[in-house]
């Protein structure tokens, strides 16, 4: 009974991570953003962005395994402050990315806490995050076992796929930056990323509302 029990939580688990991972494979303001800050500003800003996003969706795995984002979801003032606060956030990153000047990197006085901040607020200020672990989530947590350590390990797996995917985003999106030496071309990029994130602003306003 015992190896049954253990091998129908593991046949749960990675049916979470297969979902996690096809959820993650999904264009969002996380994919999008981190290509933008890839191709702009190199790899380490790439990755310090993605440990922000991790830490993100850590807190936010946490806050709704002790019933917050429930909340969140059930009050409609606090969701749409929520939501609308992560739309004009995301709008100002479009907007920022569009009107730097040719050539900006990380080394210019943008440093990795800078963009792990960016990753970690851009997260933090996403209501699609906590209504995944509100409504995804909890149809994998097995009836028969405590709740609370199922719903943790669950968010772990979901972080860890998610930052697998973001780091794979991070270096594909960095092999461009030799490219983008060019002032000119890397204006036209940078543009292009800038105006797609801020379509998937509006799309993500759009897809929340409740």
């Amino acid at each position: 009974m015992e190896v049954l029990a253990s091998a129908a939580t593991w046949s749960n688990l990675l049916s979470f991570a297969l979902t996690a991972f096809l959820i993650e494979l999904t264009p969002g303001p996380n994919m999008t953003y981190l290509a933008l800050v890839a191709a702009r500003d190199g790899r380490r800003a790439g990755f310090a962005t993605v440990a922000g996003v991790a830490l993100g969706l850590s807190v936010v795995g946490l806050v709704a395994s002790v019933g917050v984002a429930e909340l969140v979801q059930s009050s409609r003032l606090l969701y749409e402050g929520l939501r609308w606060a992560g739309v004009l956030f995301l709008l100002y990153l479009a907007w920022e990315g569009w009107a730097g000047e040719p050539g900006a990197s990380a080394g210019d006085g943008r440093s990795n806490g800078h963009h792990f901040t960016r990753g970690l607020v851009t997260n933090l200020l996403n209501p699609k995050a906590a209504v995944f672990y509100v409504a995804v989530l909890p149809t994998f947590v097995e009836a028969s076992r405590p709740a609370l350590p199922q719903t943790v390990s669950l968010t772990v797996i979901y972080v860890l796929v998610a930052t697998l995917i973001h780091a794979a985003i991070v270096g594909l999106a960095a092999t461009l930056q030799p490219f983008l030496n060019d002032p000119r071309r890397e204006r036209i990029a940078r543009r292009l990323l800038s105006a797609l994130l801020a379509c998937v602003a509006i799309w993500f306003g759009w897809s929340t509302a409740m």
